[in-house]
Protein backbone atom coordinates (compact mmCIF):
# COMPACT_ATOMS: atom_id res chain seq x y z
CA UNK A 1 0.00 0.00 0.00
CA UNK A 2 1.35 3.35 -1.34
CA UNK A 3 0.80 6.47 -0.14
CA UNK A 4 1.79 10.19 -2.10
CA UNK A 5 3.17 12.69 0.13
CA UNK A 6 1.94 16.13 -0.16
CA UNK A 7 1.40 19.72 1.19
CA UNK A 8 -2.09 20.56 2.60
CA UNK A 9 -3.79 23.87 3.46
CA UNK A 10 -5.45 25.05 6.67
CA UNK A 11 -8.52 23.74 5.40
CA UNK A 12 -7.68 20.63 4.55
CA UNK A 13 -5.80 19.58 7.75
CA UNK A 14 -9.14 20.76 9.59
CA UNK A 15 -11.42 18.62 6.72
CA UNK A 16 -8.94 15.68 7.10
CA UNK A 17 -9.05 15.82 10.91
CA UNK A 18 -12.67 15.51 10.94
CA UNK A 19 -12.95 12.76 8.64
CA UNK A 20 -10.50 10.97 10.98
CA UNK A 21 -12.65 11.08 13.94
CA UNK A 22 -15.97 10.03 11.73
CA UNK A 23 -14.01 6.62 10.55
CA UNK A 24 -11.90 6.02 13.62
CA UNK A 25 -15.53 5.00 15.49
CA UNK A 26 -15.54 2.18 12.41
CA UNK A 27 -12.31 0.33 13.99
CA UNK A 28 -12.80 -2.45 16.94
CA UNK A 29 -13.01 -0.04 20.15
CA UNK A 30 -10.24 -1.71 21.89
CA UNK A 31 -7.95 -1.29 18.95
CA UNK A 32 -7.86 2.43 18.93
CA UNK A 33 -5.58 3.33 21.07
CA UNK A 34 -2.89 0.37 18.87
CA UNK A 35 -3.63 1.61 16.06
CA UNK A 36 -3.07 5.53 16.72
CA UNK A 37 0.07 4.90 19.00
CA UNK A 38 1.67 2.44 15.76
CA UNK A 39 0.28 5.10 13.60
CA UNK A 40 1.92 8.00 14.87
CA UNK A 41 5.42 6.27 14.89
CA UNK A 42 5.17 5.44 11.43
CA UNK A 43 3.99 8.66 10.61
CA UNK A 44 6.73 11.05 12.41
CA UNK A 45 9.35 7.63 10.45
CA UNK A 46 7.75 8.82 7.22
CA UNK A 47 8.40 12.48 7.67
CA UNK A 48 12.01 11.83 8.34
CA UNK A 49 12.54 10.19 5.34
CA UNK A 50 10.74 12.20 3.44
CA UNK A 51 12.75 15.19 4.52
CA UNK A 52 16.26 12.78 3.93
CA UNK A 53 14.72 12.29 0.39
CA UNK A 54 14.03 15.69 -0.60
CA UNK A 55 17.39 17.45 1.04
CA UNK A 56 19.02 15.05 -1.85
CA UNK A 57 19.48 16.57 -5.36
CA UNK A 58 16.40 15.22 -7.55
CA UNK A 59 15.28 13.04 -4.25
CA UNK A 60 11.72 12.03 -4.77
CA UNK A 61 10.44 9.14 -2.43
CA UNK A 62 7.03 7.62 -1.72
CA UNK A 63 6.41 6.34 1.71
CA UNK A 64 4.71 3.47 2.47
CA UNK A 65 3.02 2.56 5.97
CA UNK A 66 1.83 -1.11 6.95
CA UNK A 67 -1.04 -1.96 7.75
CA UNK A 68 -2.04 -3.89 11.11
CA UNK A 69 -5.88 -3.61 11.15
CA UNK A 70 -6.57 -0.59 10.00
CA UNK A 71 -8.56 0.76 7.52
CA UNK A 72 -7.64 3.11 4.65
CA UNK A 73 -9.98 6.15 4.72
CA UNK A 74 -8.30 6.37 8.93
CA UNK A 75 -5.06 5.59 7.19
CA UNK A 76 -5.61 8.58 4.34
CA UNK A 77 -7.43 10.88 6.82
CA UNK A 78 -4.25 10.07 9.96
CA UNK A 79 -1.25 10.97 6.86
CA UNK A 80 -3.44 13.71 5.88
CA UNK A 81 -4.24 15.99 8.89
CA UNK A 82 -2.71 14.33 12.78
CA UNK A 83 0.49 15.65 13.71
CA UNK A 84 2.87 13.59 16.14
CA UNK A 85 3.00 15.16 19.48
CA UNK A 86 6.85 14.51 20.78
CA UNK A 87 5.59 14.92 24.59
CA UNK A 88 3.44 12.33 26.04
CA UNK A 89 2.94 11.47 29.63
CA UNK A 90 3.09 7.99 31.59
CA UNK A 91 1.15 7.01 34.21
CA UNK A 92 1.28 4.64 37.07
CA UNK A 93 -1.75 2.57 36.63
CA UNK A 94 0.20 0.82 33.40
CA UNK A 95 -3.14 1.05 31.22
CA UNK A 96 -4.16 4.83 30.79
CA UNK A 97 -2.49 8.29 31.24
CA UNK A 98 -2.49 10.79 28.41
CA UNK A 99 -2.87 7.78 26.11
CA UNK A 100 -0.11 6.39 27.04
CA UNK A 101 0.83 2.88 27.80
CA UNK A 102 3.58 1.52 30.30
CA UNK A 103 3.05 -2.09 30.58
CA UNK A 104 5.61 -4.44 28.95
CA UNK A 105 5.70 -6.19 25.63
CA UNK A 106 3.03 -8.86 24.96
CA UNK A 107 5.09 -11.87 23.56
CA UNK A 108 4.42 -15.78 22.79
CA UNK A 109 5.82 -18.93 20.89
CA UNK A 110 4.74 -18.99 17.76
CA UNK A 111 2.69 -21.50 16.81
CA UNK A 112 2.86 -24.03 14.00
CA UNK A 113 0.10 -23.53 10.56
CA UNK A 114 -1.23 -26.01 8.76
CA UNK A 115 -4.07 -26.54 6.08
CA UNK A 116 -4.81 -29.73 7.10
CA UNK A 117 -7.98 -30.72 8.97
CA UNK A 118 -9.35 -26.85 8.33
CA UNK A 119 -12.43 -27.68 6.17
CA UNK A 120 -13.28 -30.31 9.01
CA UNK A 121 -12.59 -27.58 11.80
CA UNK A 122 -14.79 -24.81 9.99
CA UNK A 123 -17.86 -27.28 9.52
CA UNK A 124 -17.82 -28.06 13.47
CA UNK A 125 -17.37 -24.47 14.30
CA UNK A 126 -20.32 -23.59 11.80
CA UNK A 127 -22.62 -26.55 13.56
CA UNK A 128 -21.85 -25.04 16.91
CA UNK A 129 -22.90 -21.37 16.29
CA UNK A 130 -25.54 -22.63 14.62
CA UNK A 131 -26.83 -24.57 17.84
CA UNK A 132 -26.06 -21.82 19.78
CA UNK A 133 -28.40 -20.48 22.23
CA UNK A 134 -28.96 -16.95 20.15
CA UNK A 135 -31.69 -14.89 22.02
CA UNK A 136 -33.06 -12.03 19.88
CA UNK A 137 -31.97 -8.23 20.85
CA UNK A 138 -35.46 -6.36 21.12
CA UNK A 139 -35.93 -2.92 20.75
CA UNK A 140 -35.32 -1.10 23.53
CA UNK A 141 -32.79 -3.75 24.81
CA UNK A 142 -28.47 -3.69 24.27
CA UNK A 143 -26.27 -6.21 23.12
CA UNK A 144 -23.92 -6.40 26.03
CA UNK A 145 -19.89 -7.52 25.63
CA UNK A 146 -17.70 -7.96 28.30
CA UNK A 147 -13.97 -8.61 27.47
CA UNK A 148 -10.19 -8.58 28.51
CA UNK A 149 -7.63 -7.23 25.95
CA UNK A 150 -4.05 -6.32 25.93
CA UNK A 151 -2.06 -5.20 23.20
CA UNK A 152 1.68 -4.08 22.31
CA UNK A 153 2.74 -1.40 19.73
CA UNK A 154 5.27 1.27 19.08
CA UNK A 155 5.43 4.43 21.01
CA UNK A 156 7.29 7.43 19.83
CA UNK A 157 8.08 10.34 23.05
CA UNK A 158 10.70 12.89 21.88
CA UNK A 159 11.35 10.77 18.58
CA UNK A 160 12.28 8.13 20.48
CA UNK A 161 10.23 4.83 20.06
CA UNK A 162 9.99 1.84 21.80
CA UNK A 163 7.49 -1.07 21.97
CA UNK A 164 4.99 -0.89 24.77
CA UNK A 165 1.60 -2.21 25.84
CA UNK A 166 -1.77 -1.76 27.72
CA UNK A 167 -1.81 -4.42 30.26
CA UNK A 168 -4.45 -6.98 30.71
CA UNK A 169 -8.29 -5.36 31.48
CA UNK A 170 -11.30 -5.37 31.48
CA UNK A 171 -13.61 -3.63 28.60
CA UNK A 172 -17.53 -3.32 28.94
CA UNK A 173 -19.71 -2.58 25.90
CA UNK A 174 -23.22 -1.89 25.65
CA UNK A 175 -24.78 -1.26 21.71
CA UNK A 176 -28.48 -0.90 21.17
CA UNK A 177 -29.77 -3.15 18.70
CA UNK A 178 -30.17 -0.18 15.78
CA UNK A 179 -26.81 1.09 17.06
CA UNK A 180 -27.81 4.60 18.08
CA UNK A 181 -26.98 3.97 21.56
CA UNK A 182 -24.10 2.63 23.33
CA UNK A 183 -21.58 2.87 26.24
CA UNK A 184 -17.68 2.09 26.59
CA UNK A 185 -15.92 1.06 29.48
CA UNK A 186 -12.46 0.66 28.69
CA UNK A 187 -9.23 2.28 30.38
CA UNK A 188 -7.14 1.75 27.64
CA UNK A 189 -9.40 4.41 25.44
CA UNK A 190 -11.50 6.04 28.18
CA UNK A 191 -10.34 9.16 30.21
CA UNK A 192 -12.77 8.38 32.85
CA UNK A 193 -13.38 5.40 34.75
CA UNK A 194 -17.23 5.42 34.42
CA UNK A 195 -16.46 5.09 30.70
CA UNK A 196 -17.80 7.20 28.12
CA UNK A 197 -21.06 7.26 25.02
CA UNK A 198 -20.82 5.73 22.22
CA UNK A 199 -24.58 6.59 21.52
CA UNK A 200 -25.01 8.89 18.04
CA UNK A 201 -24.64 11.77 16.63
CA UNK A 202 -21.39 11.81 17.26
CA UNK A 203 -19.61 15.24 18.31
CA UNK A 204 -19.64 16.27 15.20
CA UNK A 205 -23.53 15.94 15.01
CA UNK A 206 -22.66 12.59 12.26
CA UNK A 207 -25.45 9.88 12.37
CA UNK A 208 -23.36 7.31 9.93
CA UNK A 209 -25.22 4.41 8.37
CA UNK A 210 -24.36 1.10 9.78
CA UNK A 211 -22.16 -1.26 7.78
CA UNK A 212 -19.54 -4.10 8.00
CA UNK A 213 -16.88 -2.08 9.56
CA UNK A 214 -19.50 -0.47 11.73
CA UNK A 215 -22.41 -2.89 11.79
CA UNK A 216 -25.46 -2.10 14.26
CA UNK A 217 -27.44 -6.11 14.80
CA UNK A 218 -30.34 -4.69 12.87
CA UNK A 219 -28.11 -4.49 10.15
CA UNK A 220 -26.69 -7.70 10.92
CA UNK A 221 -30.21 -9.21 11.06
CA UNK A 222 -30.78 -8.14 7.34
CA UNK A 223 -27.63 -9.68 6.06
CA UNK A 224 -27.60 -12.85 3.41
CA UNK A 225 -26.89 -16.32 5.18
CA UNK A 226 -25.86 -17.48 2.16
CA UNK A 227 -22.10 -18.20 2.43
CA UNK A 228 -21.10 -17.07 -1.21
CA UNK A 229 -23.33 -14.15 -1.23
CA UNK A 230 -21.65 -13.06 2.19
CA UNK A 231 -18.39 -13.51 0.82
CA UNK A 232 -19.20 -11.28 -2.16
CA UNK A 233 -20.87 -8.75 -0.35
CA UNK A 234 -17.67 -8.80 2.18
CA UNK A 235 -15.08 -8.15 -0.87
CA UNK A 236 -17.39 -5.76 -2.27
CA UNK A 237 -17.75 -3.58 0.77
CA UNK A 238 -14.54 -3.26 1.83
CA UNK A 239 -12.76 -2.88 -1.89
CA UNK A 240 -9.83 -0.62 -1.32
CA UNK A 241 -9.25 -1.37 2.34
CA UNK A 242 -6.15 -3.67 3.63
CA UNK A 243 -3.35 -4.50 2.18
CA UNK A 244 -5.21 -7.05 -0.30
CA UNK A 245 -9.02 -8.02 -0.52
CA UNK A 246 -7.95 -11.69 0.98
CA UNK A 247 -6.88 -10.03 4.23
CA UNK A 248 -9.31 -7.89 4.57
CA UNK A 249 -12.19 -9.85 4.17
CA UNK A 250 -10.76 -12.14 7.16
CA UNK A 251 -10.04 -9.79 9.16
CA UNK A 252 -13.45 -8.24 8.42
CA UNK A 253 -15.01 -11.27 9.20
CA UNK A 254 -13.31 -11.71 12.87
CA UNK A 255 -14.37 -8.26 14.19
CA UNK A 256 -17.91 -9.44 13.15
CA UNK A 257 -16.83 -12.60 15.37
CA UNK A 258 -15.53 -10.89 18.29
CA UNK A 259 -17.14 -7.26 18.81
CA UNK A 260 -20.82 -7.60 17.53
CA UNK A 261 -23.88 -9.85 17.94
CA UNK A 262 -24.76 -11.90 14.91
CA UNK A 263 -27.57 -13.49 14.58
CA UNK A 264 -27.26 -17.46 14.89
CA UNK A 265 -27.71 -17.91 11.18
CA UNK A 266 -25.47 -15.19 10.21
CA UNK A 267 -22.66 -16.45 13.09
CA UNK A 268 -22.58 -19.97 11.39
CA UNK A 269 -22.72 -18.68 7.71
CA UNK A 270 -19.63 -16.25 8.62
CA UNK A 271 -17.49 -19.28 9.43
CA UNK A 272 -18.78 -20.94 6.10
CA UNK A 273 -17.44 -17.94 4.36
CA UNK A 274 -14.19 -17.74 6.11
CA UNK A 275 -13.41 -21.43 4.53
CA UNK A 276 -13.70 -20.08 1.09
CA UNK A 277 -10.37 -16.95 1.73
CA UNK A 278 -7.49 -18.41 0.61
CA UNK A 279 -4.62 -18.29 2.75
CA UNK A 280 -6.96 -19.63 5.66
CA UNK A 281 -4.82 -22.10 8.47
CA UNK A 282 -5.44 -23.84 11.78
CA UNK A 283 -2.84 -23.47 14.40
CA UNK A 284 -3.58 -26.59 17.01
CA UNK A 285 -2.58 -24.34 19.99
CA UNK A 286 -3.38 -20.72 20.47
CA UNK A 287 -4.18 -19.03 24.01
CA UNK A 288 -6.14 -16.12 24.20
CA UNK A 289 -5.93 -13.28 26.71
CA UNK A 290 -7.07 -15.29 29.57
CA UNK A 291 -4.91 -17.81 28.96
CA UNK A 292 -7.21 -20.52 27.62
CA UNK A 293 -5.90 -22.57 25.14
CA UNK A 294 -7.71 -23.65 22.09
CA UNK A 295 -7.51 -24.46 18.61
CA UNK A 296 -7.41 -21.41 15.84
CA UNK A 297 -8.38 -20.32 13.02
CA UNK A 298 -5.46 -18.15 11.06
CA UNK A 299 -4.26 -16.13 8.05
CA UNK A 300 -1.36 -14.16 7.90
CA UNK A 301 -0.96 -10.70 6.46
CA UNK A 302 2.27 -11.01 4.09
CA UNK A 303 2.46 -6.62 4.29
CA UNK A 304 2.64 -6.38 7.92
CA UNK A 305 4.38 -9.99 8.85
CA UNK A 306 1.08 -9.92 11.27
CA UNK A 307 -0.98 -13.41 11.83
CA UNK A 308 -4.65 -12.79 13.04
CA UNK A 309 -5.64 -16.06 14.69
CA UNK A 310 -9.51 -16.55 16.13
CA UNK A 311 -9.43 -19.08 19.23
CA UNK A 312 -12.18 -21.77 19.90
CA UNK A 313 -12.52 -23.73 22.45
CA UNK A 314 -11.34 -27.75 21.11
CA UNK A 315 -14.29 -29.50 22.28
CA UNK A 316 -16.89 -27.34 22.43
CA UNK A 317 -15.41 -24.91 19.29
CA UNK A 318 -17.33 -21.96 20.96
CA UNK A 319 -15.60 -18.55 19.82
CA UNK A 320 -13.17 -17.61 22.99
CA UNK A 321 -11.50 -14.68 21.66
CA UNK A 322 -8.70 -13.87 19.34
CA UNK A 323 -4.91 -12.88 18.90
CA UNK A 324 -2.79 -10.62 16.36
CA UNK A 325 0.88 -12.33 16.48
CA UNK A 326 3.33 -11.24 14.61
CA UNK A 327 5.31 -14.13 12.54
CA UNK A 328 7.68 -12.23 10.38
CA UNK A 329 10.69 -9.93 10.99
CA UNK A 330 10.17 -6.38 9.96
CA UNK A 331 12.64 -3.65 9.21
CA UNK A 332 13.11 0.36 9.72
CA UNK A 333 10.92 1.43 13.10
CA UNK A 334 8.88 -2.05 13.03
CA UNK A 335 11.73 -4.09 13.38
CA UNK A 336 10.93 -3.15 17.22
CA UNK A 337 8.22 -5.59 16.97
CA UNK A 338 10.01 -8.96 16.57
CA UNK A 339 8.28 -12.13 15.76
CA UNK A 340 6.23 -13.82 18.59
CA UNK A 341 5.00 -10.22 19.76
CA UNK A 342 1.45 -10.30 20.59
CA UNK A 343 0.43 -6.93 19.22
CA UNK A 344 -3.15 -7.70 20.11
CA UNK A 345 -5.15 -10.02 22.09
CA UNK A 346 -8.82 -10.61 23.70
CA UNK A 347 -10.93 -13.23 25.65
CA UNK A 348 -14.93 -12.94 25.19
CA UNK A 349 -16.05 -13.28 29.02
CA UNK A 350 -19.61 -12.73 28.75
CA UNK A 351 -22.22 -12.33 25.40
CA UNK A 352 -25.94 -11.46 26.36
CA UNK A 353 -28.98 -9.03 25.78
CA UNK A 354 -29.52 -6.61 28.62
CA UNK A 355 -32.52 -4.48 29.25
CA UNK A 356 -30.59 -0.90 30.30
CA UNK A 357 -27.50 0.53 29.36
CA UNK A 358 -24.67 0.14 32.05
CA UNK A 359 -26.92 -2.97 32.96
CA UNK A 360 -24.73 -6.27 33.51
CA UNK A 361 -26.51 -9.89 33.18
CA UNK A 362 -25.98 -10.59 36.77
CA UNK A 363 -27.79 -8.05 37.42
CA UNK A 364 -30.85 -8.70 34.82
CA UNK A 365 -30.98 -11.84 36.78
Amino acid sequence: MNANTSRQSPAEGAESAQLFARTARDLPTGRHQFHKERLMAQIHEARQEERTAAAAPGGTRRLRLPRPAITLPVLAAALAGVVVVGVARTGGDGVRDGGVATGPALTTTVGVATTKGLPQLLDQISLAAAEDDHPVAKPGQYIYIESKSADTFLKTVDDKTTLASHQLHTRQLWDSPDGTKGWLIDPAVNDSPEGETLSLPDELGNTPKAHLGAPSYDYLAKLTTDPDELLAKIYKETEGQGNTPDQQAFTTIGDLLSESYPPAELYSALFKAAAKIPGVVVVNDAVDAVGRHGVAVARLDEASGQREEWIFDTKTHVFLGERSVQVKRLSGTDALIKPGTVTYTSAILNRAIVDGIKQTPSQAG
